[in-house]
This record gives C-alpha cells, structure tokens and sequence, in this order.
C-alpha cells in the first residue's frame, strides 16, 4: 500500500513537472513568435526602403539629372563652339 502511494506521489510529481514545462515552452514559444512578426515586419520595412533607394539612385544618376545640378548648384553651362581650345598631343 505504502509503494502505491509513493507510486502515485511521483507519478503526480512528474505529471505536475511536465505541466509545468509544457506551460514554459508554450510561454517561450509565444515570445520568440512575437520577436519574429516584429522581425519580419522591419525586414519588410527595410526593403521598401531600399528599393525607394535604388529607385531614387537611379533617377540620379541619368545624365538629364546630373545635367540639371550642374546647371542649377554649380553654376555650369555649355559653352559656346568659338570658346573650346582643342589641345593635340605632340608626336
């Protein structure tokens, strides 16, 4: 009787045990799902952004664009024919 009883103790013990660990590992679980959706969502805000980046970069680099800042913030214009010296290498 007394084995029977110190049977069920620790099967109880154990059933508890397990319990226990099946509420932290769902505890865990839930946690590290959150981070992800958390991860996921600035993932996916960082490749907006770096496609806005690409598409911004390309625009800049088209020679109508790199025309216009010279014209506007430094000031250069095309010169006239009669203005360009043409220097030949001596041979």
């Amino acid at each position: 009787m007394t084995g029977q009883i110190l049977l069920v103790g620790v099967l109880a013990g154990a059933v508890l045990s397990s319990g226990l660990g099946v509420v932290h590992i769902q505890h865990t679980n839930r946690q590290l799902f959150i981070e992800l959706q958390k991860l996921q969502k600035e993932r996916d805000h960082l490749e907006i952004e770096w496609e806005l980046l690409r598409l911004e970069q390309s625009t800049l680099v088209t020679d109508a664009a790199v025309e216009n800042v010279a014209r506007t913030r430094l000031n250069m214009l095309i010169p006239n024919p009669n203005e360009v010296f043409y220097i030949t290498p001596d041979d």
